[in-house]
């Protein structure tokens, strides 16, 4: 009786320890890579809307998964109709829907784009634990590194690699797509060059440079426009291409360990 009664007055002298946070019964992404995080850590009956994009197979990682969750376009009043108690947003973009949430009781996370591997475990963690499953978060980030493990660096051999994008645009260093080629060993033309993060690079200047490999995007197999067309002159024709889609580079995410896997099994199919 007495060590009840000393364990109850250490109770009320400590305090009760808090209890944790509720997770969100309510999410709302307006960020095309949160639909990413969200769709591997988030219970499905919490995910109220993923962004317009998330079921567009060309610029989502998550797209075939998304077909039976609702999207939003983003407007102040269509996200208030969800009810959100959490929004995952880009800082900078959408702007005037969230000023005119401010004020409001909706906890908001902003996620800013990842540009490393490094930078996609520690959103995992974050976006686990805002979602209030951060044993989910830890769980695939086990999942991530043992998958990356068996993918050899230096299935590249320090070959030359240029990320050439419709219109001639050239994805330079600092990016996830450098970060992804160092990844499996090779080497971005664009550090070469000198080029910034993004830079219009022409065709003569692309055939003079002469990389290893043009790495593109499947969807500009097909000539649909100018700017895809520009990828298939005569002039780039004899340098060998690495292909990935476009909705596993776009975003961090989960999709970077399958652009990795896929880059690092053509090359060694090309024998490099």
């Amino acid at each position: 009786m007495r060590r009840l009664l000393l364990l109850s007055l250490l109770t009320i002298l400590l305090g009760a320890a808090p209890p944790p946070p509720a997770a969100p019964r309510r999410i709302v992404s307006l960020n095309l890579c949160a639909d990413q995080y969200l769709m591997a850590l988030a219970d499905r009956g919490q995910i109220a809307a993923l962004t317009n994009f998330a079921r567009d197979p060309q610029m989502s990682a998550v797209a075939a998964a998304a077909r039976s969750v609702p999207i939003t376009r983003g407007g102040a009043e269509e996200v208030l109709a969800l009810r959100p108690d959490l929004i995952i947003a880009t800082p900078g973009r959408r702007r005037e829907t969230m000023a005119q949430l401010r004020g409001r009781s909706i906890a908001t996370l902003d996620l800013v784009p990842a540009e490393s591997y490094a930078e996609i475990r520690a959103q995992v963690r974050m976006v686990a634990a805002a979602v209030g499953h951060p044993e989910r978060g830890t769980a695939l980030i086990a999942r991530m590194d043992a998958a990356l493990a068996r993918i050899p660096r230096d299935a590249g051999h320090g070959a030359t690699a240029a990320y050439y994008q419709r219109r001639g645009y050239l994805t330079g260093t600092g990016t996830l797509v450098d970060d992804l080629m160092h990844r499996v060993g090779l080497t971005n033309l664009a550090a070469l060059l000198g080029k910034p993060a993004l830079a219009r690079v022409g065709l003569e200047e692309m055939a003079r440079a002469r990389p290893d490999y043009l790495i593109v995007e499947t969807a500009t197999d097909q000539v649909t426009d100018q700017g895809i067309e520009l990828l298939h002159h005569p002039l780039l024709g004899t340098i060998p291409r690495l292909k990935l889609p476009e909705a596993w580079t776009v975003c961090g995410g989960p999709a970077y360990v399958l652009a990795a896997d896929s880059l690092a099994r053509q090359l060694r199919r090309r024998g490099r």
